[in-house]
């Protein structure tokens, strides 16, 4: 994993979750000054949607992800949203 830029070690991280469909998204350049990006820590944008979220409310789908990331938040990722669906969901959204 040394060397992987953070958006492929994101999408290696979150492959536990068995994913269908995953988009990360670096909105890093955007946030160019900010505090944050000043520790190296990038801003992503992630689409996941996975049969393991099936039953679990928004807020544990997110903790979910950030249990994952949990070593890379705060260091190589600053900011992370999240949209995360079940596939139904994602299907009948998009």
């Amino acid at each position: 994993m040394q060397g992987m830029d953070t958006a492929g070690l994101i999408r290696q991280k979150l492959r536990e979750l068995e994913p269908e469909q995953i988009e990360i998204t670096d909105d890093s350049a955007r946030h160019a000054g900010h505090e944050g990006a000043k520790a190296g820590g990038g801003h992503y944008f992630l689409t996941i949607v996975s049969r393991k979220f099936s039953g679990k409310s928004p807020l544990a789908r997110h903790r979910l992800v950030y249990s994952i990331l949990g070593d890379m938040m705060h260091k190589r990722i600053h900011a992370l949203s999240i949209k995360a669906y079940t596939p139904e969901e994602f299907n009948s959204t998009y």
